[in-house]
């Protein structure tokens, strides 16, 4: 242990620590803007760029960055005295006298790092003028880089390379023309970029952010001649609550209900009903390979994978083409129920599919990309129109002047807003593969299903395996979540290393209840396990806990699709995948 004083506070820590997080120990906060610790994934960012976390150590000329600086034995450090401020002011004024100043319409007002030190440090006047670097904005289907606000904290590289490991962003250039881009400054749309959104989600300015669709829904919500419907995702609901001062983990379902119908939306369903569905499909699929495995066909290919991640869909097209025939072929939650509404419920009410719009709520900025793919298109028109993140709707419900907290718990429409608890799961890692389990169980073996929590799926452990027994059949399952994670699985897969049955991915740190689009946590691993237990929580809720006993998807089979895996939902229900591996030509 190392024995050292910081501002006059005896401190104690292991060898290794840095200054930053001694002083943490003892309540000492030291600003930072290039610093990031996520500790579950035992990754930290701290490149010493931004020199905001100076302090002044005893016997030492220099002033010394804190992130970086290990604490030794009789250190004595001061983190806030004048030669300190100052220097941080100077520093800060250097930052901001090449950062824009329109901070009245950047996206990130408000929820900016940059912003709030500024605040804190008191700046009030920037004393350094000169040239300012400028770039060309890159819009994408999902997000938005404009680097002129990047600050080269290097966060978002972390996360892109270290984390994810899809590999699109680092630093180009040098000096004063160094930004942070893709390789050859291609634009993210020409890149390996998945749009799983953990850039914009670490990112401390406005630098990266999600491409807005609010006005879009604005304009829908305001032509008399559109009917406009609403879906939202499991994982929303558990942490929406957040940007209206409630703690993590406070399910929101029914204020969330009863916001969206204030702000003028025609029906408010659940993408928890399209999950029920997707259970449907994606678990007879699952049947179905692993009866023909059983026979003797060595053509059948197993793992199956699941395919309700549109980050992780994007990944493997990218960077597994020669595994395109794995995963299941069934859609998205999200993209179900956009294909189910503009066909079974635009006919129940009247309508033609252009004259209804389809918004999601979601906590994932890759829905943003994944419902603009062309194969989720009908004459051009798409199943579903605009994907929200979860802040999105905030900013919206905060506009309309909605009191959030003093709604009364309202119940989602029928017949595309009832779900069972199977649907509510597919929220966290292991939701997914715990859903098809519940179904899968019954229909293979005939036996009603007195447990339905399988506590051997579930956990943050990054990548984990688990047995369950279909009455005498054991069935593999792995399980991975973070896309650095997914791609140890899937190589493990490809080289005959992983024996598995079924295999469920999720793109994002936690699944989807630490989606790119979700309330900022920063790395926080005990939001992400607030969030986690509240989705379990509303599952045990449900009277219903299985997605084959949802009476409205039965009716849905006897009224429209027939039987899962049917001709009619191969045509509404499925899709198919495409090599992305290939460099695009540039004109």
């Amino acid at each position: 242990m190392i024995n050292l004083t910081i501002d006059n506070k005896k401190v104690q820590v292991a060898k290794g620590t840095s200054l930053l997080d001694a002083a943490k120990t003892v309540g000492i906060n030291i600003p930072t803007l290039c610093y990031l610790h996520l500790h579950d994934l035992e990754i930290t960012n701290k490149p010493a760029g931004c020199r905001i976390c100076v302090v002044e150590v005893k016997g030492r000329r220099n002033l010394a960055p804190a992130c970086v600086t290990e604490c030794t034995e009789g250190m004595e450090v001061n983190t806030h005295n004048i030669r300190v401020l100052n220097a941080r002011k100077t520093v800060m004024e250097l930052i901001l006298s090449d950062h824009p100043t329109d901070c009245l319409v950047c996206p990130k007002s408000g929820n900016c790092e940059l912003q709030t030190l500024a605040q804190e440090l008191g700046i009030r006047q920037i004393h350094y003028q000169g040239e300012q670097s400028h770039y060309r904005e890159d819009t994408s289907p999902a997000i938005i880089r404009d680097v002129d606000k990047c600050i080269m904290c290097r966060r978002c590289e972390m996360m892109c390379n270290e984390v994810q490991t899809v590999g699109v962003l680092s630093a180009v250039n040098r000096g004063f023309m160094s930004v942070v881009a893709p390789a050859f400054e291609m634009n993210l749309d020409h890149s390996v970029c998945t749009y799983c959104g953990q850039c914009v989600a670490v990112c401390p300015t406005g630098a990266l952010t999600e491409v807005d669709h609010t006005n879009n829904v604005i304009r829908a919500l305001a032509d008399p001649n559109k009917t406009v419907i609403v879906q939202t995702a499991p994982a929303v609901r558990a942490a929406l609550g957040e940007e209206f001062g409630l703690k993590p983990g406070t399910l929101v379902t029914g204020k969330m209900v009863s916001a969206l119908r204030r702000l003028g939306f025609d029906y408010v369903f659940d993408t928890d009903f399209a999950a029920d569905l997707t259970i449907m499909e994606e678990g007879t699929e699952l049947l179905d390979r692993l009866s023909r495995h059983l026979k003797g066909d060595k053509d059948v290919k197993l793992p199956i994978l699941t395919s309700c991640c549109p980050g992780w869909v994007n990944f493997f097209e990218h960077q597994f083409p020669d595994m395109l025939d794995i995963p299941s072929t069934a859609r998205s939650p999200q993209q179900m129920f956009g294909s189910i509404a503009k066909t079974y419920f635009a006919d129940k009410l009247g309508i033609k599919r252009e004259n209804m719009v389809v918004v999601s709520i979601m906590p994932c900025l890759a829905k943003k990309y994944e419902c603009s793919r062309d194969e989720f298109k009908v004459d051009g028109n798409p199943d579903v129109d605009f994907a929200v993140s979860t802040r999105e709707l905030a900013n919206l419900i905060k506009q309309a002047n909605i009191d959030f907290n003093s709604l009364v718990d309202e119940d989602f429409d029928r017949p595309l807003g009832e779900s069972t608890g199977a649907a509510v799961i597919f929220g966290v890692t292991g939701g997914v593969i715990e859903a098809a389990t519940r179904t899968a169980y019954e229909v293979y073996t005939g036996k009603k299903l007195e447990k339905v929590n399988f506590d051997q799926l579930r956990g943050m452990e990054w990548v984990r395996s688990a047995t369950v027994d279909f009455d005498g059949l054991p069935i593999k399952i792995g399980i991975a979540h973070g896309l650095g994670n997914a791609r140890k699985l899937l190589e493990a897969v490809r080289e005959g290393k992983a024996d598995f049955h079924a295999i469920e991915i999720m793109a994002c740190p936690g699944g989807c209840i630490g989606g790119g689009g979700q309330p900022l946590h920063h790395g926080d691993s005990s939001i992400l396990k607030a969030r986690t237990a509240a989705i379990y929580r509303e599952d045990e809720s449900k009277v219903i806990r299985k997605s084959h006993e949802n009476p409205f998807i039965i009716q849905l089979y006897e009224e429209f699709l027939g039987k899962p895996c049917s001709h009619k939902s191969h045509q509404l229900l499925h899709t198919h995948y495409f090599d992305k591996s290939k460099p695009v030509e540039i004109e």
